[in-house]
């Protein structure tokens, strides 16, 4: 079986607290990016494999292993071969490996015909990473908590052409929270979320741009240049060094 897990955007990106547990609860828009993927494929074998192509991934066990262990333990399925061809950038904000880890679960429940809900998967999702679940049903949502709490909006945005600037910076989630100030805004997301787009550029922010600018100022530059070619919107996507630009389709 193939399948394509897709980068998602944030639009916005609020941090409301941190918890006891050492994470942060969050506010924030998802949107599924579909034209920027990667390429999994899973094939039934004699013994467990994981391969992979294209961007080189940090040696360790990945979350796509992680997603067969949590299926294989649960419910005894036989051993995969899976293969990844990374496109999506690491470290970049686009959810890559919460996608493919996400994949890895829809895919298996599909093959082993396990018929395992999209509620239950986001629960197994959960515990691969903050941002799998979103991508159990691929869709746009509004997202709270440390990204466990989930609510469907009706969000399209196909008129406008979304460009990713990748400056090949890698961010780590602990290096973008260890710089981060917890804020709190007077006014929620998912208000301003269906305000006429020209608006967002003063309304809808990423609370990670304000350190992370600083140290690196290319991502401010790229995000400057982007508002100078038209981009009616613009900004970090998650915690990541990915910036993208919404443009009119005119």
């Amino acid at each position: 079986m193939i399948n394509y897990p897709n980068a998602k955007i944030n639009i916005g990106l609020n941090i409301e607290s941190k918890r006891s547990d050492g994470y942060h609860n969050i506010s924030s828009v998802f949107y599924p990016i579909h034209n920027c993927y990667d390429i999994l494929e899973i094939i039934e074998s004699s013994e467990f494999k994981f391969t992979s192509s294209g961007i080189t991934i940090p040696k360790g066990i990945n979350l796509c292993e992680k997603a067969f262990n949590i299926i294989q333990l649960k419910y005894a399925i036989n051993p995969v071969h899976i293969h990844l061809h990374k496109n999506i950038p690491i470290g970049a904000g686009l959810g890559g490996g919460s996608s493919d880890a996400a994949f890895t679960l829809k895919s298996l429940n599909e093959i082993f015909h396990l018929n395992i809900s999209n509620d239950e998967l986001e629960k197994l999702a959960i515990s691969l990473g903050a941002d799998c679940p979103f991508f159990i049903e691929n869709r746009p949502k509004i997202i709270n908590g440390i990204g466990d709490v989930m609510k469907n909006i009706d969000l399209d945005l196909s008129n406008y052409k979304i460009i990713l600037m990748n400056s090949d910076i890698h961010i780590s989630t602990k290096e973008a929270y260890n710089n981060v100030s917890v804020y709190s805004s007077e006014v929620s997301i998912e208000d301003l979320i269906f305000h006429p787009i020209n608006s967002w550029k003063k309304t809808i922010k990423n609370d990670f741009e304000q350190k992370l600018f600083l140290k690196y100022p290319v991502l401010a530059e790229t995000k400057k240049n982007l508002y100078s070619n038209g981009a009616v919107y613009a900004s970090m996507t998650g915690s990541g060094s990915v910036i993208y630009g919404m443009f009119s389709s005119k």
